[in-house]
């Protein structure tokens, strides 16, 4: 019985001592191992490693990406602009040991890296002007080409020379020559976003609606001399139908008029003294109304068919 208690006894005094020995590495970690506080080694590789037991210590970092994310900071810009630039970063762990020396820890290295970068983001902010941190390139804006003239001047007035992705460029590179010395290396910067002060903000957005007036304005004059284009050609269509149908009703009316000559001609060639007759008593018709008086000549041909029917009358 004693000899089992031992034999456990053994074993777990054995289970200790290895589990002081022997530790493991994942792939996603590196590690740092101490001995009384110092630093003695870095293991970069997984898998299983040996320490000395109880004298030794193990404290891991992460592989991957870590990300920094940075406060807003308020930046004059050459030309005297005061914006508030908000960045963020991407880095990593790459010399444990010497990381381990310098810093320690991940929120000691988070502190630094503040240092470095928003010292950077200003050091090339105050050296261009406002429209180099806002664009990249010189692409003609569709505000640009609504404004035409006065927009062709802005344009020349703000081109830019090295723009926002190279800015960003130049960050990298200040803050990156530093941080190696913390065995860091500076993976990413991205400017996430700038804001404007509130005079400079105010001033932006008089620009904006002064430029949405204009381009409001372009489509009004547009649209009015659109308008005018249509109504002239409805114009013009109407006279030229008008005209068309005032042709044609001539042609018909001309053709009606001679085939009517026609057959008065055919009528009158028939029966001479019959057609007389009847244009006659048409004339008659006309002008001979109710308490109408005509003196004429009793020999006038005007009653030659009245004295003729008074005549047989008499018989």
């Amino acid at each position: 019985m004693r000899a089992l208690a031992a034999l456990v006894v053994i074993l777990f005094l054995a289970g200790i001592l290895a589990s002081q020995m022997l530790y493991t590495v994942d792939m996603t970690q590196q590690a740092v191992v101490t001995e009384f506080g110092k630093p003695v080694g870095s293991i970069t590789e997984p898998g299983l490693h040996y320490k000395k037991p109880f004298i030794q210590k193990v404290t891991y970092f992460d592989k991957w990406l870590l990300a920094w994310d940075g406060d807003p900071n308020q930046i004059p810009t050459l030309d005297k602009k005061y914006i508030f630039v908000d960045t963020f970063a991407r880095w990593k762990i790459t010399e444990p040991l010497k990381f381990f020396q310098s810093v320690r820890d991940v929120d000691t290295a988070q502190g630094r890296l503040d240092d470095i970068i928003d010292s950077a983001v200003r050091n090339q902010i105050t050296q261009y002007n406002l429209i180099e941190a806002v664009r990249s390139t010189n692409r003609t804006m569709f505000i640009e080409l609504m404004e035409g003239a006065a927009g062709e001047q802005a344009a020349a007035t703000d081109t830019i020379k090295t723009g926002r992705e190279k800015i960003t460029e130049l960050i990298q590179d200040e803050a990156s020559a530093l941080l190696p010395q913390y065995g860091i290396e500076l993976v990413d910067v991205r400017i996430k976003r700038i804001l404007y002060e509130e005079d400079v903000l105010k001033k932006v957005y008089d620009r904006m609606i002064a430029e949405r007036k204009r381009m409001a304005e372009q489509h009004r004059s547009e649209g009015e001399a659109e308008k005018a284009e249509i109504l002239g050609k409805k114009e013009r269509e109407l006279k030229t139908i008008s005209s068309e149908a005032y042709r044609e009703s001539q042609e018909i009316k001309g053709k009606a008029d001679a085939e009517a000559t026609r057959v008065y001609a055919e009528a009158y060639n028939k029966d001479p003294e019959f057609y007389s007759f009847l244009n006659t008593l048409e004339a008659y018709t006309e002008s001979l109304r109710e308490k109408t008086t005509v003196v004429l000549s009793t020999d006038s041909d005007f009653f030659k068919y009245l004295k003729d029917i008074s005549a047989e009358e008499k018989k």
